[in-house]
């Protein structure tokens, strides 16, 4: 079977040249705009791109023995997750037993250093056990929810053949369990770790549609499988996912501006650019692929309007394909390893991008700042 998204490589190029080209002159009639490419934006989304094709082939291979309940080192995983959530609980319990610094007796010196050395085992232990449990988690999820595995188990009962209808049915149920995906990537922290790479282009062209994420493998997701499970053969299920990709590819561009009517119904490039807007009415906005009724339905829709501003609410400022792929992921493990609490471990991974942002200032304020610079903590959408 065919990959349609790597078949059409030739396609990404033929038409992101015609695209700079006719930017380019754009560009000479009316001046510059963010939707010009750039060399190293562009080499950046390139870069991007081409891990995002080979992510899905190398990491798998390499986290394979680590999987509970299949790998051969499933159980080691749990277990240091485990143990390191016991190390921080009771790192917890004897840091918050530090006497004030008044007392000066023998007997307060030993419990202060116990307390700092609970410290620093806390701040080791705690980002260990979220992300060992994180991986533990997300694997099996994977193992267990796939489509292949979904059809063997029931899916092949209720075949639903290759006709018309069955394609019709994949197409429109991926749209459907990506709207969903899409918008818990922005809602849930950890996902938007994955996704953020996506957002951190401050220009807007068909190049930035291949800033793809390359940490699909941390994600526990509403699973495509229920597809197969419903009786959709698998191939039509992965055929389905690149049409979906495909869709999205063009309508990354400033070029167009307007599909008339269609507006209503599909996603269109007016669409997506509120989807990438930084301003506040156009965050977490239009997170439909292929159709838009999906953010009409469920409340997330917004038109186009003012002047789109592409990027983060606080951009990254680098183009190294490193830092873009894993600076949330460093900021998140540095909330965890400042945090005291595990409800404050759990709610930096869990919760919103806003909400460590507003957790950022509330620790500051009381005089308990997780990072010596909380403005510079966290990179939300």
């Amino acid at each position: 079977m065919i990959d349609l998204t790597v078949a059409s490589i030739p396609v990404y190029f033929a038409t992101m040249g015609a695209e700079y080209r006719y930017l380019k002159a754009r560009a000479g009639e009316q001046g510059p705009s963010p939707a010009d490419y750039t060399e190293k934006d562009t080499a950046t989304s390139l870069a991007m791109g081409v891990g995002s094709l080979i992510a899905p082939l190398v990491l798998p291979r390499l986290v394979r023995d680590v999987v509970p309940g299949k790998g051969k080192h499933g159980k080691a995983l749990i277990g240091v997750a485990a143990a390191a959530a016991v190390a921080a609980t009771v790192a917890d319990r004897v840091a918050e037993g530090a006497p004030a610094d008044a007392d000066c007796t023998p007997a307060a010196d030993r419990r202060r250093r116990r307390a700092r050395l609970a410290d620093r085992v806390r701040r080791i232990a705690g980002p260990v056990a979220v992300g060992a449990g994180t991986l533990a988690a997300s694997t099996t999820f994977a193992t267990r929810t796939n489509p292949e595995v979904q059809w063997r188990r029931k899916g092949h009962e209720r075949d639903r053949g290759t006709g018309p209808l069955a394609w019709a049915a994949a197409i429109a149920g991926w749209d459907f369990i990506y709207y969903w995906n899409h918008r818990f990537m922005h809602e849930v922290r950890g996902l938007w770790a994955i996704h953020v790479v996506h957002h951190s282009s401050e220009r807007y062209n068909l190049s930035t549609a291949l800033r793809q994420p390359v940490a699909d493998i941390l994600g526990v997701w509403v699973p495509y499988g229920v597809l197969a499970r419903a009786g959709i053969r698998p191939h039509l299920v992965t055929q389905a996912r690149a049409v979906n990709l495909l869709y999205q590819y063009w309508i990354h561009t400033e070029v167009i501006r307007s599909l008339g009517p269609a507006e209503e119904v599909l996603n269109t490039p007016s669409h997506h650019r509120v989807h990438h807007g930084s301003q506040r009415q156009y965050l977490d906005r239009n997170h439909g692929s292929i159709l838009i009724v999906w953010d009409r339905l469920f409340g997330t829709f917004e038109r186009e309007g003012e002047r789109v501003v592409y990027g983060l609410t606080r951009n990254i400022e680098t183009f190294n394909p490193v830092k873009v792929a894993t600076h949330e992921y460093r900021d998140i493990v540095r909330d965890i390893a400042g945090s005291t609490t595990w409800r404050d471990r759990l709610s930096f991974v869990l919760r919103g991008p806003g909400w460590a942002y507003e957790r950022h200032h509330q620790l500051a304020a009381a005089g308990e700042p997780i990072v010596d610079d909380p403005d510079d903590a966290v990179t939300a959408a």
